[in-house]
């Protein structure tokens, strides 16, 4: 398990100097620990560039021992992700960001299946890349494939490959997605997406780690991670019958849950640097937010998530090449202060728009059904919430501070419409 640290047991400061320097000469990226007595330990005064280095007593206790591991694990996996050159990391310093990251850490050296579940454009496919690359899978083919991408009769071949004569047209066999990846990890992303029939295949291979090519009755053994993703509520389908329930459970051995940006605003100047950084690479010119520009952004729900974000900061590069765009240069569907002012006007013009909830100053004298109007209060901010992120669920949940799960069992409960 950790045959990748380099352990060095210290005779005196000398001796440790010549194999750090050695390791150092030699580029090795290994963390390395230093073994020595106490009293040794203390006196040495070795400053090496190193990627990492722990000392260690010879009289260390088992939480002395298990924390050094721990830290040189978490060294090889960030070593892992920034030599994999197609991995980009997650940006973001908010709460739910760290979340993910531990759940990248945690999951990343299993071989576990995992489903990553939110709203397009959340970032789904960059946490299914850091995941393998800080995985002992990291060497291995990365083989993505949208499954709503593929017409459906094509996408058993896509998957599994096919011999030659399977079908007409098929004039000489072809390696399948499965094939690509193997030692590695397939990212089926809008798992939701795929056939019922297909479903059934792809059951199998999770259980028995086999398939078969199209036009073979030969099975071929498989050895490859499955990472799925979908913006879809996989509940719901299974409820509805378009999607098999065994199949899920298999995928959601690891669920990871993305959440908007809208729940994640604090992020939003760090993703606009990264995006202006990122145009200057690129040569595509350069532009600057103010404050007040920032701060009105952040301030707008972004349906369309970091892409929408992205589009936004390079069309900006474009308009005002080099320039500093202020809030009253962004364009009006981000002027998010107008915004409320209309909101506000139209709410109390239409009659239909929906209301702040029952309204109770005083109690009466003679009493109220207090279940009764705690539930008429949930009721109308789950309307509100609903009406206000037109009608997507999760970005409603956000709102609401609750998850989605919760919010559609009571959306379920209240008989409360997703459209309505």
């Amino acid at each position: 398990m950790f045959n990748y640290l380099a352990i060095f047991s210290i005779g005196g400061d000398y001796i440790a100097k010549f194999f750090l320097e050695r390791n150092k000469q030699d580029n090795c990226q290994y963390p390395v620990i230093l073994l020595a007595d106490k009293s040794e330990l203390s006196s040495l005064e070795i400053v090496v560039e190193l990627p990492f280095i722990s000392g260690l007593c010879f009289q260390s206790d088992y939480y002395s021992l298990s924390q050094v591991m721990d830290q040189a694990r978490k060294h090889n996996k960030r070593e892992r992700r920034m030599q994999n050159r197609e991995c980009q990391p997650l940006i973001g310093n908010s709460k739910a960001i760290e979340r993910i990251n531990l759940m990248i850490d945690q999951v990343s050296d299993t071989n576990a299946s995992v489903l990553i579940t939110g709203d397009s454009g959340t970032g789904k496919e960059v946490i299914a890349r850091n995941i393998h690359a800080q995985s002992s899978r990291s060497e291995k083919p990365f083989i993505p494939i949208n499954c709503a991408a593929i017409p459906a009769d094509l996408l058993e071949g896509e998957l599994f490959g096919h011999e030659k004569g399977a079908f007409t047209g098929a004039i000489g066999p072809r390696q399948g997605r499965f094939e690509m990846a193997e030692g590695g990890v397939i990212f089926l992303d809008e798992i939701g997406d795929m056939p019922l029939p297909l479903q059934v295949k792809l059951l199998r291979v999770l259980q028995e780690r086999r398939y078969e090519k199209v036009g073979s009755i030969n099975p071929v053994k498989t050895d490859v991670r499955v990472i799925a993703a979908t913006h879809r509520r996989l509940e719901d389908m299974i409820a509805e019958g378009q999607f098999r329930e065994d199949l899920f459970y298999r995928l959601n051995v690891f669920p990871i849950e993305v959440p908007p940006l809208l729940a994640r605003k604090s992020d939003i100047p760090q993703l606009i640097h990264e995006v202006i950084s990122r145009i200057e690479r690129e040569n595509r010119g350069s532009v600057r937010l103010s404050k007040k520009a920032i701060s009105m952004l952040q301030q707008y729900d972004w349906p369309g998530n970091v892409p929408e974000l992205t589009n936004l900061i390079e069309r900006l590069a474009i308009l005002f090449p080099h320039g500093v765009v202020d809030s009253k240069d962004l364009p009006d569907k981000y002027q998010v202060e107008g915004a409320i002012a209309r909101d506000i006007e139209s709410s109390e013009e239409d009659p239909a728009a929906p209301q702040s909830g029952p309204d109770l100053t005083e109690l009466p004298s003679d009493g109220i059904d207090m279940k009764k109007y705690l539930t008429d209060i949930e009721i109308a901010l789950i309307e509100q919430a609903l009406s206000k992120t037109n009608n997507v669920v999760a970005r409603a949940a956000t709102m609401l501070n609750m998850r989605r799960t919760t919010l559609v069992e009571k959306m379920r409960k209240y008989e409360i419409e997703r459209g309505g």
